[in-house]
């Protein structure tokens, strides 16, 4: 089971818990990540989801995203998916997130690196992601459209392509 930390509309903690799936108090919230790799070519990395998963099983992602947990920070819970998910280890200690997306029941934020990997360096996660590949943002777009992707906003890819060399969001890997 999976707990996180419930927060108010002030994103406070509020001292109280949450379990994940379980439907949250009213006026309470929880925190999540995403991380977006860029490499030098400026396409992204995207995974697939694992057929397993309870929320769009088997749907291209973002490189990575997770929940924050009992007691995690938003750069720790970065930290922790990045090793689980891709098998990178990446210290987010001095990296903020680069915006915050407001969500109904919570926070995003959402990470912008821009890194030089090889996608056979890579240990994925198999109960978590089955495939990884890289994408430009016409193709994100498409796979949006053909609904081979989660549904974002198309504002947002290309934001997060407009965003990508920005200072501050460099990490070796």
């Amino acid at each position: 089971m999976e707990y996180w930390d419930l927060y108010d509309r002030d994103r406070i903690k509020t001292g109280e818990t949450g379990l994940r799936g379980a439907p949250l108090p009213p006026a309470r919230f929880h925190m999540v990540i995403h991380i977006c790799i860029f490499n030098p070519q400026g396409e992204i990395l995207i995974q697939k989801r694992s057929q397993s998963k309870p929320s769009w099983p088997g749907k291209w992602d973002l490189s990575v995203g997770g929940a924050a947990q009992v007691g995690d920070s938003s750069w720790q819970t970065a930290q922790r998916e990045l090793a689980e998910e891709l098998g990178l280890l990446v210290d987010f200690s001095e990296i903020r997130p680069s915006f915050t997306v407001n969500f109904e029941r919570g926070f995003d934020d959402v990470y912008l690196l821009n890194m030089d990997i090889a996608l056979g360096d890579l240990r994925l996660q198999a109960e978590e992601v089955t495939e990884v590949k890289w994408a430009n943002e016409t193709t994100l777009h498409q796979m949006v459209d053909d609904g081979e992707f989660l549904p974002y906003y198309h504002s947002l890819i290309s934001m997060l392509f407009e965003m990508r060399f920005a200072k501050g969001m460099m990490a070796s890997g």
